[in-house]
């Protein structure tokens, strides 16, 4: 929140809802088009308006929508009522608990569900769940109840979630430490021709496209942060692969980034263009087989399979295996048929 009428027009208190600072290397851009390529599902006219309103801020003074964004400025989004997200309130939402304890619990998410509430999702959160579900949350660095680590909303899987401040200690240093395990299937696009292999390349934001990241190296490395994914292969089914990815680190959009890196988007992941047919024929027979596959598993093809940590309080190894979802093993199914009907 800040409080200066001389900088902030007649509302003298207003509470921070975006902040965002522009790479060193950024290119003079409007600042209405700068934020739409921050804010997921924001309109440009919304954005203007705000401007006009006097609550977008860059370096702590308001400015208009023509204002051109430069290397290293702060972009802030004020508005006069505090962020929708940090008015956390209980839902009694159903949630798939697979284990469950004084000091923490897993939960295996469904695709579909966000985890934590944000712009356009104000309810219906894992989050809001486990508030209904559990007094008192402790919260991790970013003021998030519970959260050790997180996966997408059209990902499926495990999270472990923690109960006590010793949990949220103890579990966050062994995802920092990188002595957590965490396996996922994934069917990406093309045939990936080694068995197994490992992708080592900084992730950090898309220049152009701030709703995307992607892979940054030698010279490009301070653009982003160390990401280590390996990989092994399950299964082919010819112009598509099932595989099996560990992470080394957490990046955001880890797996989705570096699979795309090495030319294998997942498939059906719609924000790095793998809801196009990137692989295969031009049959007519084809296009509507994988549109098919596509209804079936509308989202990225992505499934947290395991989870493994020690416990904060016992020292026990735990691990965790969640099935994988109905609509992923009819995909799986379809393009198994496929491969077979192909090979006669």
């Amino acid at each position: 929140m800040i409080e200066n009428p001389e900088e902030v027009g007649p509302s003298k208190e207003l509470y921070e809802h975006h902040k965002f600072t522009a790479t060193a290397g950024q290119e003079p851009l409007r600042v209405d088009k700068f934020l739409m390529n921050f804010i997921e599902n924001a309109t440009r006219n919304k954005i203007q308006q705000a401007a006009k309103d006097g609550n977008i801020h860059v370096n702590d003074k308001a400015v208009k929508s023509n204002y051109k964004v430069k290397g290293n400025d702060v972009v802030r989004v004020m508005f006069a009522h505090p962020p929708y997200e940090n008015l956390l309130v209980g839902e009694d939402i159903p949630l798939d608990i697979v284990y469950e304890d004084d000091d923490l619990l897993v939960v295996n998410k469904p695709a579909g569900m966000v985890v934590h509430p944000g712009h356009g999702n104000y309810s219906g959160t894992l989050i809001n769940a486990l508030i209904h579900h559990i007094d008192n949350l402790p919260t991790n660095s970013d003021d998030r109840p519970g959260l050790v680590h997180r996966i997408d909303k059209d990902t499926s899987g495990l999270l472990v979630v923690a109960k006590t401040e010793l949990a949220m200690t103890h579990l966050a240093k062994q995802f920092f430490d990188k002595t957590s395990e965490r396996k996922y299937h994934a069917l990406v696009w093309g045939h990936v021709e080694d068995e197994e292999g490992t992708i080592d390349g900084h992730i950090g934001r898309h220049h152009k496209n701030r709703l995307q990241n992607t892979v940054y190296f030698g010279d490009e490395e301070e653009y982003g942060k160390p990401a280590v994914t390996h990989y092994k292969v399950l299964e082919r089914f010819g112009y598509v692969t099932l595989v099996e990815c560990q992470l080394e680190t957490g990046r955001t959009h880890q797996i989705r980034v570096h699979m795309k890196h090495i030319g294998h988007t997942l498939f059906n992941d719609s924000r790095y263009g793998g809801e196009k047919i990137l692989k295969g024929t031009t049959f007519t027979k084809y296009k509507q087989f994988v549109d098919n596959c596509f209804k079936i598993l509308p989202r990225q093809a992505l499934h947290a399979k395991t989870l493994g940590f020690i416990h904060p309080t016992t020292g026990e190894k735990m691990s965790f295996t969640s099935e994988t979802p109905d609509d992923m093993l009819q995909c799986f199914d379809k393009w198994r048929a496929y491969a077979r009907h192909r090979e006669l």
